[in-house]
């Protein structure tokens, strides 16, 4: 970057617009309801689904969407490892993460934007846990993320199912959880 001040450093469309983003991002997040606690914890006692709800929506509508930039050639894939072993571990943790703090890193900072203190001092705790992952991780890689690695696959590659298919068997596994939800909320 040039000698430039720290204000013109937001002009750059390099910035201005993932800033726009997340801050869009985190009015839709209150606009959801999963900025709250109470939101995200009755999600885990099955009280409340409105995150269920809003995660299968935006991985149908996300990944249709990068499917068909991809097929238009205005978007690439770029594919992670698939390290089964610490794939699985870190899903316990953030799992476990996420029922005792009561937010995932994202409606987290949303909360924090609403002014939530509690969000606030978790955050100090994923901030530790990140440090700690990033000064342990040459033992992680080489311990960890070498068991049952599969590389860079996805799905497709792996079964010979198109990506079109896949997603038409989300986007229905989706419809029925949707109506499910939908006939217990009603019971209720």
């Amino acid at each position: 970057m040039n000698n430039c001040p720290i204000v013109c450093m937001f002009t750059d469309s390099n910035i201005i617009w993932p800033v726009i983003t997340g801050i869009v991002f985190g009015v839709l997040l209150q606009k959801g309801g999963v900025t709250s606690y109470n939101t995200i914890v009755n999600q885990f006692r099955f009280k409340d689904f409105t995150v269920l709800k809003i995660m299968l929506t935006a991985i149908i509508v996300g990944g249709i969407g990068v499917w068909l930039l991809h097929g238009q050639n205005l978007a690439s894939y770029h594919i992670k490892p698939a390290n089964m072993l610490g794939v699985s571990i870190g899903a316990v943790i953030f799992g476990i993460g996420m029922v005792l703090y009561g937010y995932c890193p994202g409606t987290a900072v949303a909360a924090i934007g609403t002014g939530s203190v509690h969000a606030l001092v978790g955050f100090a705790g994923m901030m530790v846990g990140g440090i700690i992952y990033a000064l342990s991780f040459p033992w992680v890689k080489a311990n960890i993320l070498s068991v049952a690695a599969l590389g860079k696959v996805r799905l497709p590659d792996i079964t010979g199912v198109p990506d079109g298919v896949w997603f038409l068997g989300l986007t229905a596994v989706a419809i029925a959880v949707f109506v499910l939800i939908h006939r217990q909320e009603n019971k209720s």
